[in-house]
């Protein structure tokens, strides 16, 4: 039966190559709009209302809703630089400090310097005016007090210099990471093809793929708002999937050309499979990121929409604009080569190290399908103990001087640490019951032990209807005990306090914020992995017709997510590798990475399954046994996957060296996987699998007939002489 989708991407070739400069221009015009758009049409980022989730959403809309002031404040941390702090030194810098910081339009109140409950520390705290953004003011009446007081530590952080330091270090690293990621790309693309043209070709579509899609994204945000890193995912994901598409369609085109087709067949050819491989790969992608809408969250919902549209993308210009290049160039496209890097891809041919794999796989492979089981599972055991939590000042890099002084602040006053808002609204009739209920419910959490009081007064808005109680928790926001703090006061202290009361109450803050994000993904993960192996079992039974070959899928994907998982948590939850990766283990993996991971790991690892089975089909469809088949379709394609992978893991890898532990862990968890899966599970479990199911691989589906003298003698006896 004629396959429709290889129909498709044949029409659509032979269109671009037969009329290739409007296929070319076309293209560069639509990048060229697109690039427009994103010039013309700023990009609407998300807000803090798009992060509203359960209990601590409702009590950050009630606040808003009550209009508080809301002004940011900086802190000065004054220490001794060494030995023990000298009181009266620090009162006179603290006093010079609260002088020329009232003095500044920024500032619109200076408190009174603090003394830490030790006596080791001064803290003087800064509320800026409204809406005021700019601390350099600020800064350098800091620096100019440490110079006058060199014997004393004096130092700024706060919500705006904070933000600003974090801010600028994500794109310090972001920017390194594109800046190193192009020429390794680049040169494995010279490794992989020894010729220029045909090393830039993919490069040069990824590229162009991600700059068209950063550019549609622009207006896009209006429906779904943008999230500060989703510009960031587009170039990680475009880069991977755009040069993996293209790397696919020109080895096929490539290798026809070598056995003696003309240009124009080769392209065609090329379409009929690799371009058939590309438009299925590309939709398994597409419906794995599409799991991320399940989770019901800006963030994610951000980066699906700008996965999905970049793998669209990098899919179009695959089957339009490169057959259209390729056409053109001709053997043009093996030009100029690089002399030994083209005699050693020519050397090295076909199954040069597959085959060595390859023969004991298939003549054995019940016990290389054990061996890898044992391998896969001891490395993802760990997942099953894996611990999530938001991130936090532990798990920002030390190395940022304002992260280490909100770390220092943190242990100096503990007041400043870890706090709970309770937020409470009613008529206004009831404020004078409500202050005092609240001021119940801090007597009762003290008395627990879990709570402690921060010294501030409850917050009343200007009309009396709303009132905020901070309350302190003594632990670091990681702690276990926290999440049983926050749930204590929600459905215990709270209720009872404001028993008999008419009014609405909620529970906010930081960590009210990040246990609503974990429950709410810790609930709808199974959701989500359910949906993207169910798709996945539909696009491959429906591609290929066999029942067997979409179970065996979807095992191998879970296998690849489980090994991500246990490679993080070993990693970045107990602690190894710490030094080798520059890092301080956090005790637990941040919230969002393994859900991200996961999505994009099951997405990615379709490109080659797709890519290596529809290889085997193609001889099984000539007629070889499937045993040959096998052998011979994964010879065939390992070194365009080894090359594929080799891309990925390499920019992954460059994201693992990052200082921002997000970036780490994202990259760690996927350059192993993707590894492994590009290795043992492709070159090993999936070979040792179809051995092993034989002909049953096919169930339901009729096995494809002999295809009579299409089978070459030659084809035969080269693969029964086991090479």
């Amino acid at each position: 039966m004629t396959n429709p989708l290889s129909n498709l991407a044949h029409r659509i070739a032979r269109w671009c190559a037969l009329h290739p400069w409007r296929a070319i221009l076309g293209w560069v015009a639509a990048v060229a709009v697109a690039v427009g758009l994103a010039a013309t049409v700023p990009t609407q980022e998300t807000t803090d209302a798009d992060y509203r989730l359960g209990d601590s959403g409702r009590a950050a809309a009630m606040v808003d809703e009550a209009a508080f002031e809301d002004a940011d404040t900086e802190q000065v941390l004054i220490t001794a630089r060494g030995g023990e702090l000298d009181p009266g030194e620090a009162r006179r810098a603290a006093a010079e400090v609260v002088a020329r910081m009232t003095a500044l339009t920024e500032v619109d109140a200076v408190a009174e310097p603090q003394a830490s409950p030790d006596g080791t520390a001064y803290l003087v705290s800064v509320q800026l005016a409204r809406d005021q953004d700019d601390v350099s003011a600020l800064q350098e009446v800091t620096e100019t007090v440490a110079a006058d007081f060199p014997a004393l530590d004096v130092r700024q952080s706060g919500d705006v210099s904070l933000d600003a330091a974090i801010g600028d270090r994500v794109a310090e690293d972001l920017a390194s990471a594109e800046t190193l990621s192009l020429p390794i790309t680049l040169a494995l693309m010279l490794l992989a093809f020894g010729a220029l043209i045909a090393a830039g070709l993919p490069v040069l579509l990824a590229a162009t793929s991600v700059a068209a899609t950063i550019g549609i994204l622009a207006p896009l945000s209006y429906l779904v708002h943008a999230e500060s890193t989703v510009t960031s995912m587009i170039v990680l994901i475009g880069m991977a999937v755009g040069v993996d598409y293209s790397l696919f369609y020109l080895k096929r085109e490539r290798e026809e050309r070598a056995k003696g087709h003309s240009s124009r067949d080769a392209v065609e050819i090329a379409a009929q499979t690799s371009g058939h491989s590309i438009l299925v790969s590309g939709g398994a992608v597409i419906c794995s990121m599409a799991g991320l809408f399940v989770i019901g969250d800006s963030t994610f919902n951000s980066l699906a929409v700008g996965s999905i549209l970049v793998v669209a993308v990098a899919v179009l210009g695959s089957i339009t604009v490169l057959p259209a290049l390729l056409a053109k160039l001709g053997r043009w496209v093996d030009r100029p080569r690089v002399p030994l890097l083209h005699r050693l891809t020519r050397r090295m041919g076909t199954g040069f190290i597959s085959g060595r794999v390859l023969g004991p796989v298939t003549r054995h492979p019940l016990v290389a399908l054990a061996l890898s089981t044992v391998v896969v599972l001891l490395l993802a055991v760990p997942a099953l103990g894996m611990k999530t939590h938001s991130a936090n000042l532990e798990t920002l890099p030390a190395s940022i001087p304002e992260v280490q002084t909100m770390r220092d602040l943190g242990s100096a006053y503990p007041s400043e640490g870890t706090t709970a808002e309770v937020v409470v609204a009613g008529d206004e009739s009831l404020r004078d019951e409500v202050a005092e209920a609240l001021v119940g419910l801090q007597v009762a959490g003290e008395e627990t032990g879990r709570f402690t009081a921060t010294g501030e007064p409850v917050a009343v808005s200007a009309d009396g209807r709303t009132s905020v109680l901070t309350i302190g928790i003594p632990y670091d926001e990681s702690d276990e005990r926290v999440d049983a703090a926050v749930r204590e006061l929600r459905t215990d202290l709270v209720p009872r306090a404001l028993d008999g009361l008419d009014v609405e109450h909620a529970v906010g803050g930081d960590p009210a914020e990040s246990l609503d994000f974990v429950e709410r993904q810790q609930e709808r993960l199974p959701l989500v992995i359910g949906f993207v192996l169910l798709l996945t079992l539909l696009i491959m039974g429906a591609t290929f017709r066999s029942a067997p070959i979409a179970a065996v899928s979807a095992v191998l994907n879970l296998a690849s997510v489980g090994v991500a998982f246990g490679m993080m948590a070993l990693v970045f939850q107990h602690g190894w590798f710490e030094s080798a990766l520059d890092f301080s283990s956090p005790g637990f993996v941040i919230d969002w990475i393994p859900l991200f991971v996961l999505v994009v790991l099951v997405g990615l690892s379709m490109d080659y399954h797709v890519f290596v089975l529809s290889r085997v089909r193609e001889h099984v469809a000539r007629g070889l046994p499937t045993r040959l088949a096998v052998r011979q379709g994964v010879e065939e394609t390992a070194g365009v996957v080894a090359s594929a992978a080799a891309v990925m893991v390499s920019v992954f890898s460059i994201f693992a060296t990052l200082s921002m532990l997000e970036m780490k862990m994202m990259g760690v968890g996927l350059s192993f996987a993707i590894l492994l899966d590009a290795t043992l599970i492709r070159l090993v479990m999936l070979p040792a699998v179809l051995c092993l199911l034989g002909e049953r691989a096919w169930w339901p589906g009729r096995r494809p007939q002999p295809a009579g003298d299409r089978v070459l003698e030659a084809d035969a006896a080269y693969e029964l002489a086991g090479r």
